[in-house]
């Protein structure tokens, strides 16, 4: 029997193996175009030395910089089951990485543009030469219409490289009295308030689909007998709902009580690359769509829908936001940021992401759009983040798999409330699937004491999306926010659901949930003819196809 042991002098000799590897590497040959992306080595042809590819398929190298402004490559080793994919960039387990023969990660066409420091372009003032070689007007680039014979006007529509991307924050002329609040930075408190004015805003958000069980659950969360200390209301929540598989009698009555409910599409498609790329008109009818859905058996007033979270947190670039703009959307919680020195406020579009745009292969908006972005800040999920070493933080609750017990869990939501509070005061989002407290019970008992002890001790407010913009257009101080009217609607509301018993209405939608013998809809509101989806959220029924 073999023992596989793992020593601190074991780990040098590795180590000093995998620099070794770089020797005969010419840094010249290997960076001269290669920017922060993970490469190969390149041993020949991949039919001649396939052995070699397979054999170092869990080497990866990076060009670095080096003194008197050279570069040199650095190296590193996947653990000893796992291979780099340089597709995902990224360690994975060896069944899964079948690339071990491509040195590079694949990528579109690519004009020329940037220009590097040196390159000078061969077309006129205010043109870009396409990848395929032919020059075009700056303004033809990213504008979601393919001009270059090889579509690389589409292919840069990053925040860092668009052309025509939005402007860096100037705080000068971003005027609250022209609806604009930006920060160089996204630190910054907005109305300049001081730390010890501003009010500690709370946002728990729940995404997915909304059922009998953890409606129930959302009941004890947010229970009316708590209220704040600071103004009378009892706490409120976002809820970002997936059509399939809910319950619109509980979304109604979540909404009667005072929550906000916003969207996370109709399909709740899985494939993440299918959110990336999905078009302005299929993101229509994946978000507004779920909002007429929302509106109609939800009975919900036009218009108070104004929320977008994309599934898998898959941001739609540049596609996304303008949808959201020609349709109404108020604001998006799709886009995470990295954890900082401080966390980050909300931020408006109409200037260039204060942050990096966090997430492998991500699509971050590149140009200005009238819509808030209520970005989601990195957690600290250390037990103590003051003596332990730092850990890769999360952004849904859910992403924190060391936190095994329910005073793992208090310590989380004290740690990361107190950062906020003592530093800038950004909203603290505490972000969960809809299903998150089913299987941990314990850790609900331990929720729902933590927010009826937060919401009494006086500075801190649980409060909806919504109005978080609404105090950020109106900065108002902790000693006046007793009468912020635009908390008080629905501060505290009482009284019986609209109904008790919903209909149930019974669907076979074999082409959508082949698993599911029926579907049922539960709604407040007559029965629609078939199951709302896509193209068709009234339920009227598609009469050319039969399955439906």
């Amino acid at each position: 029997m073999i023992r596989r042991v793992t020593t601190p002098l074991l780990a040098l000799l590795l180590a000093g193996w995998v620099v070794a590897q770089t020797t005969d590497m010419d840094p010249e040959q290997y960076c001269a175009r290669r920017d922060d992306e993970y490469f190969r080595k390149d041993f020949g042809d991949p039919a001649e030395f396939a052995s070699d590819y397979r054999a170092n398929c869990g080497v990866y190298y990076r060009c670095v910089p080096a003194p008197a402004g050279k570069r040199s490559i650095s190296a590193s080793q996947c653990q000893s089951e796992l291979f780099f994919d340089v597709q995902q960039q990224i360690c994975e387990r060896k069944s899964k990485v079948t690339n071990c023969e491509q040195i590079d990660k694949e990528h579109p066409p690519q004009p020329f543009w940037p220009l590097r420091e040196g390159e000078e372009s061969q077309c006129k003032s205010g043109e870009i030469m396409c990848g395929s070689g032919e020059c075009l007007p700056q303004h033809r680039f990213c504008d979601e219409n393919s001009d270059c014979a090889d579509g690389s006007d589409e292919n840069i529509c990053t925040p860092d490289k668009d052309p025509n991307r939005a402007d860096v924050c100037e705080p000068r002329t971003c005027l609250w009295s022209q609806g604009c609040f930006c920060s160089v930075d996204g630190t910054r408190i907005p109305g300049d308030l001081t730390v010890d004015q501003t009010p500690q805003m709370i946002t728990i958000t729940f995404t997915g689909a909304i059922n009998e069980r953890n409606f129930r659950i959302f009941q004890d969360v947010f229970k009316d007998t708590v209220k704040h200390k600071g103004n009378d209301c009892t706490p409120k929540g976002t809820f970002f709902i997936s059509h399939g598989f809910s319950n619109y009698s509980a979304i109604q009555e979540l909404n009667r009580v005072g929550h906000e409910i916003a969207v996370s599409s109709i399909t709740n498609n899985d494939n993440p690359d299918y959110w990336s790329k999905l078009s302005a008109l299929d993101y229509e009818a994946e978000m507004d769509g779920a909002r007429l859905i929302i509106e109609k058996f939800a009975n919900i007033t036009a218009n108070e829908v104004l929320g977008i979270r994309v599934p898998k947190q898959r941001v739609g670039g540049n596609r996304q936001f303008r949808m959201m703009v020609d349709w109404g959307f108020l604001y998006d919680s799709s886009i995470s940021a990295p954890m900082g020195r401080l966390p980050l406020w909300p931020y408006t579009l109409m200037h260039r992401m204060p942050h990096k745009c966090l997430g492998n292969d991500q699509n971050c908006p590149s140009q200005n759009f009238t819509v808030w972005e209520m970005v989601i800040n990195e957690m600290d999920r250390r037990d103590d983040p003051q003596f332990d070493e730092r850990l890769t933080g999360c952004h849904f609750v859910d992403q924190c798999a060391n936190i095994q017990s329910p005073e793992q869990f208090r310590a989380f939501l004290d740690n990361n409330l107190a950062r906020h509070y003592r530093t800038n005061r950004a909203p603290l989002g505490l972000h969960f699937t809809s299903g998150y407290f089913e299987t941990r019970r314990d850790f609900l008992r331990e929720f729902v004491k933590w927010v009826r002890e937060t919401a009494l001790s006086g500075d801190y407010f649980f409060v909806t999306m919504q109005q978080v913009i609404n105090w950020m257009e109106a900065p108002t101080e902790l000693t006046a926010i007793n009468n912020f009217q635009e908390w008080k609607g629905k501060c505290e509301v009482k009284g019986q659901p609209y109904c008790s018993l919903p209909n149930p209405c019974p669907k076979k939608v074999p082409r959508i949930f082949p698993n599911e013998e029926e579907m049922f809809l539960y709604t407040c509101m007559e029965c629609p003819n078939t199951y709302p989806w896509l193209g068709d959220p009234h339920g009227n029924g598609f009469l050319d196809i039969p399955d439906f």
